[in-house]
């Protein structure tokens, strides 16, 4: 009986633990990229990323998209390349980089709250401004609209 308890009470307080984390992440505001300077700003003025020797369009014009969470302490996670143009090994480097970002809340956010959204690497473009802007459009994450 006494263990039987000791498991419900365990399992109880676990749950109760994991309440405030799922609120928390349930309300973490998605923010379009031109719009994070509101929230948080970039601390580093570069970046150290890992670039594989091989790969597939690594010599290729392309952008790779990376969604992420800047979390309370400025902290980048949640990492996804969610989209690599064109297909190939760019979104490992593409994450390698803003995995290294560190940010500080800007004076709107001075309680650091959370918010999620994406960056876009850009891979060897061209020096046409068109076929650049043609590349990057393919890299635009839906679903992060303007916020305020």
């Amino acid at each position: 009986m006494t263990s039987r308890l000791t498991r419900i009470s365990l399992a109880l307080a676990l749950c109760t633990a994991a309440i405030p984390v799922f609120a928390q992440s349930q309300s973490v505001k998605k923010v379009a990229p031109d719009r994070v300077p509101v929230y948080w700003t970039l601390t580093n003025s570069h970046v150290d990323v890992d670039v594989p020797n091989t790969g597939k369009n690594l010599d290729q014009p392309g952008c790779a998209a990376v969604t992420y969470t800047i979390g309370a302490d400025g902290v980048t996670r949640d990492l996804v390349a969610v989209r690599v143009v064109p297909e190939g090994d760019l979104g490992i480097p593409a994450v390698s980089a803003v995995k290294n970002f560190h940010y500080a809340p800007a004076a709107n956010n001075r309680l650091g709250n959370p918010i999620a959204t994406y960056y876009v690497v850009e891979f060897n473009m061209p020096a046409d401004q068109a076929k650049r802007a043609e590349i990057l459009k393919k890299c635009v994450v839906p679903g992060y609209a303007q916020a305020s």
